[in-house]
């Protein structure tokens, strides 16, 4: 990435100075709920309001163009009726904007007079060295200085921060939409239309943030897929890139292409150059979201051999099944451990360990600690996967505490299940704030592992062939 590309991307994501052009509207949607999301989530930077049917909205003056603002903005959000974009994005380049974030909708994904204005407008940009996002996009967060540029009401008031960054073509990944409020997030993106920033331009940057620890991409499809492959390439060997692909099915690629006006290629084309580039794929929007989690807390496992430990048989089966298909194996525990595990009661005989029996008569802080304490210093096991109870009588705090004493030397993921809702949140919620990851399902929890075995075998030999495309 040349510097002046990766400055204009600096200015999306961390920007001094923002300027809110078109509708100042509050409620559910606006320009006025943009300005109330800087401000609920804390951005320092200076806002400057732009429309000239308004002299103050939300105690701020509105100017009447952005020319009479009295500085360069970094960043301009344009959200306008879609035959004005073009001037407006004009009138920022004059001013010397060189970010800009198009939420506007109805241009190439609504019909052909609005390709023909989107074209135009990125002419425009690409005469006068401005850069876009969208249109058609809720834009970005960045959770260090609380920029949101969300033109959705957002239902909390806080988001964790944290290192796993998302690159969506789509507003269904955006904090109005999910729950991001716990979850740990670095950075977030909406492409949109794509008309000149795509997935590869924000893969480059995402690849040097020292903030961002592991990477999502959630791609409708790639507009040039040599450049993407050896960009891709490049971020996986600099931390974790997994990806989430739409379009499997021709009916969904139609879908696709009347809200985002994106084209979709072969989804097997796809397959090939993620697993040639060392991106790890994944099948469903929860895997998406949960499996990062893991490569922010645990270090890499340096095989592929699981012990499990379960509360039930059938979670155990379960496992067995995922880890298979994950490119996972059961470890064989030691003589030493097999024989250890045995003192500690008759019935931990076996991977997967069920200590279940052994609870009727062994405290179940010691069974617990004593169980997975052997196993991190087993030789034949790479990593470990465990079941917490969420009973109601049960304090999260347990597990929290259960898990903090532990020497993690070896990756650990762990499946919260139990009888109510309430009890199973909140026992991920802490688990989660303490920094160890938690998922709601054990197939998801077990295929978190199989992704960072996948990444180790990946960084240990990063010699991938080009195909063609």
């Amino acid at each position: 990435m040349n510097e002046e590309l990766k400055r204009d991307l600096g200015l999306f994501f961390e920007p001094r100075s923002v300027a809110v052009i078109g509708s100042l509207e509050t409620g559910f949607s606006g320009g006025g709920v943009i300005i109330e999301n800087l401000r609920k989530f804390g951005f320092p930077g200076k806002i400057y309001p732009v429309n000239p049917s308004y002299d103050k909205v939300l105690d701020l003056r509105v100017y009447p163009n952005i020319d009479e603002i009295p500085e360069v903005v970094d960043l301009a959000i344009v959200i306008t009726p879609t035959r004005v974009v073009p001037s407006i994005v004009k009138e920022c380049a004059k001013k010397g904007v060189k970010a800009a974030i198009i939420v506007s909708d109805g241009f190439a994904e609504f019909s052909d007079e609005g390709a023909e204005l989107q074209r135009e407008v990125v002419e425009i940009a690409k005469s006068t060295g401005l850069h876009i996002m969208g249109p058609n996009t809720i834009g970005v967060v960045n959770t260090a200085i609380g920029l949101v540029t969300n033109q959705f009401i957002v239902g909390y008031e806080k988001i964790r921060r944290g290192g796993i960054a998302l690159v969506s073509q789509s507003g269904v990944i955006g904090l109005q939409a999910l729950p991001f409020e716990n979850y740990g997030l670095s950075k977030m993106c909406d492409l949109g239309n794509k008309c000149d920033l795509d997935e590869s331009d924000l893969l480059e940057y995402l690849a040097d943030d020292l903030d961002t620890k592991v990477i999502g991409l959630h791609l409708e499809g790639v507009r040039e897929g040599r450049h993407f492959l050896k960009t891709a390439r490049n971020a996986v060997a600099k931390k974790p890139v997994l990806a989430f692909r739409l379009g499997r099915t021709d009916e969904s690629k139609r879908a696709m292409a009347s809200h985002t006006g994106s084209m979709a290629g072969e989804y097997k084309i796809y397959e090939s150059v993620f697993k040639q580039a060392g991106i790890i794929a994944v099948d469903t929007l929860r895997e998406f979201l949960e499996i990062p989690k893991i490569f922010v807390s645990q270090p890499l496992p340096e095989g592929n051999r699981i012990a499990i430990i379960t509360i039930t048989g059938a979670g155990g089966t379960i496992a067995i099944d995922k880890a298979i298909e994950s490119g996972l194996s059961l470890a064989k525990f030691s003589a030493e451990t097999l024989d250890k595990l045995a003192k500690i009661h008759p019935t931990l005989r076996g991977n997967p360990i069920d200590i279940v029996p052994a609870m009727l008569s062994v405290d179940p802080i010691s069974l617990y600690k004593d169980a997975i304490n052997l196993l991190l210093s087993d030789k034949n096991v790479d990593c470990i996967a465990i079941t917490c109870w969420a009973d109601p009588m049960i304090p999260p705090q347990f597990y929290v505490q259960l898990l903090s004493d532990l020497n993690m030397t070896k990756p650990i993921t762990i499946w919260v299940y139990g009888p109510t809702h309430s009890s199973v949140e909140e026992t991920l919620r802490e688990l989660e704030n303490s920094g160890f990851p938690a998922f709601p399902d054990f197939e998801t929890a077990i295929k978190a592992i199989g992704a960072m075995y996948e990444y180790s075998v990946t960084c240990s030999h990063h010699d991938i062939d080009e195909i063609d495309i």
